[in-house]
C-alpha cells in the first residue's frame, strides 16, 4: 500500500484496528487512548471527537498539537522496518504508534512503553 492510500486513510478505522489488536492480547481501549495521548498531545476529548468525524491519518499525525519528544527514543521493527530508520517523517510517526501498540500488546509495562 503507497504512503498517500495510508495518509488517506479514515483515522477512526485505523484506532478500531489498533483497539482490536490490544484488546485481543487482553489490553485496554483505555490504554491505547493512553499511548495516543502521550506521543500526540492530543487531549482525551480530542480523540473521540476525531472518532465522530471523518479524519485522514495524515492529518492527525501533521494537526497533533505536541509530538512526544521522548518518541525519538522508540526503536524496533514493524512491518519488517526499523522505525529508526524511516526517512519520511509522517511515515515515520505513523509507525512509532504502531510499535507503541505493538508492545501493548506484547504485555509490555505502560511506563516502558511511555519512555
Amino acid at each position: 500500500m503507497g504512503n498517500e492510500k495510508i495518509y488517506q486513510m479514515d483515522y477512526s478505522k485505523v484506532y478500531h484496528l489498533l483497539v482490536n489488536k490490544a484488546e485481543r492480547k487482553g489490553r485496554t481501549r483505555e490504554e491505547v487512548d493512553q499511548v495516543i495521548r502521550w506521543l500526540t498531545g492530543y487531549s482525551q476529548l480530542d480523540l473521540e471527537g476525531m472518532l465522530e468525524r471523518p479524519v485522514p491519518y495524515g492529518d492527525f499525525f501533521r494537526n497533533a498539537p505536541k509530538l512526544n519528544e521522548n518518541r525519538r527514543l522508540i526503536k524496533g521493527v514493524v512491518c519488517g522496518v526499523r522505525v529508526e530508520d524511516i526517512e519520511e517523517p509522517l511515515m515515520q510517526e505513523i509507525r512509532y504508534l504502531d510499535k507503541l501498540v505493538d508492545e501493548l500488546a506484547r504485555g509490555k509495562a505502560m511506563d516502558k512503553i511511555l519512555r
